[in-house]
């Protein structure tokens, strides 16, 4: 298959420049049609999607001689397995060549196609060993996928809110914050329609540790176990083209979310430790993120992000003053703009502070109704 042969020509580019020009980040830009070889044997696929900041995921298609495995699926539903199909016709796949679907992490815009390509093709779903999801997303699939046929939409609402207080609080001791009723309802909505929850968790039928060595596009790729923005994230590294498949791990205009969870007792320290170790790779000719464009400059770009967290820490210590012994809620007022606040931020200032908590900086302590708050030390470098 000649791949220029997919190419629209200059028209392409000059609609991709005025793209471009219209969003502010990469990540944002929406799904294209368009289908480039972006390494030996390596194609880029978009898929749509709509999440905030987010109009697309680039699904990978590494292509050998048993078929294709394909690289973060998209979310569940019609419009991205059309999108995937409609993608897989334009490159000349056959949908029945796909023999794996791998998953860099449990968000649902990476693993949600994953189920319907198992369950079309047979394919196998590779995952690190440790691959997980939410307590949010084991409710769904446990018990809301029971009942979303005997449930009318309002009552799953509620049911899904009613399973959301009953997992507790938060890690830092507050309500856990449910999704406005409007997003319930269009999950929900996807769920009927589509016979699946948006939310349901795959089984992955191969399971990989760090240094684990996979076969994919006629060659061997590296895996690389790189916790942060989740616990379970994985990267793929082909040393023999120089390829590295980063996932949400190190993206081109945006930095990563980093989740401050129960089970992770320093997620930033282990995100600049995974960071470290991906720039650090010998021969790097290309980096393929999960979002955006991909680029060849990856230890700039890891330094840039690196740098970005150092100086969200500077401004929790600078707020530190104000705010001695306040919880984690009153340090996200700082750290993020007004349009951010919710939980997605709450647990990012979380694992923030948590850092500098154990790096000695900072202490903390629990009210009587069990809310974390942080004291710094004034004495600490």
């Amino acid at each position: 298959m000649n791949i220029a042969d997919l190419s629209n020509g200059d028209d392409d580019k000059d609609c991709d420049e005025m793209t471009a020009k219209k969003y502010r980040k990469q990540e944002q830009e929406p799904a294209s049609d368009e289908i480039t070889e972006v390494a030996q044997g390596v194609l880029r696929l978009q898929l749509p999607i709509d999440m905030p900041g987010l109009g697309h995921v680039n699904c990978y298609a590494l292509i050998d001689s048993k078929g294709v495995a394909l690289v973060d699926p998209g979310l569940p539903g019609e419009a991205s397995w059309n999108a995937l199909l409609s993608r897989l016709k334009t490159a000349g796949i056959p949908l029945e060549r796909v023999h794996t679907a791998i998953v860099t992490h449990s968000h649902p815009d990476h693993f949600g196609g994953s189920h319907q390509l198992r369950e079309e093709t047979g394919a196998d779903l590779l995952a690190h060993s440790s691959f997980t999801t939410s307590d949010a997303a084991n409710f769904a699939n446990d018990d809301i996928e029971l009942e979303m046929l005997e449930l009318d939409t309002e009552d799953l609402v509620e049911l899904w809110k009613t399973k959301l207080a009953e997992l507790g609080s938060t890690p830092w001791g507050t309500p856990r914050e449910a999704p406005p009723d409007e997003a319930i309802r269009l999950w929900v909505k996807t769920d009927i329609e589509t016979g699946q929850s948006r939310f349901r968790i795959p089984a992955p039928t191969m399971r990989v540790d760090d240094g684990a060595v996979v076969r994919f596009a006629d060659r061997e790729w590296f895996a690389i176990h790189t916790p942060g923005h989740t616990t379970d994230h994985l990267c793929l590294w082909d040393p023999t083209e120089g390829v590295l498949l980063s996932g949400d791990h190190v993206l081109p205009t945006i930095t990563p979310h980093i989740a401050g969870t129960a089970d992770a007792s320093d997620p930033l320290n282990a995100f600049f430790e995974s960071l470290s170790r991906v720039a650090g790779l010998d021969g790097v000719n290309i980096c393929l993120p999960a979002h955006g464009h991909p680029f060849s400059d990856l230890a700039g770009r890891t330094n840039a992000i690196h740098r970005h967290h150092e100086e969200r820490l500077d401004i929790l210590r600078a707020a530190s003053a104000d705010l001695a012994g306040a919880p984690v809620e009153a340090y996200m007022k700082v750290l993020f703009s007004e349009r951010a606040w919710g939980g997605m931020a709450a647990s990012e200032t979380f694992a923030h502070l948590e850092h500098l908590r154990m790096i000695g900086e900072a202490t903390s302590h629990r009210t009587p109704s069990d809310v974390l708050c942080y004291t710094f030390d004034p004495h600490s470098p």
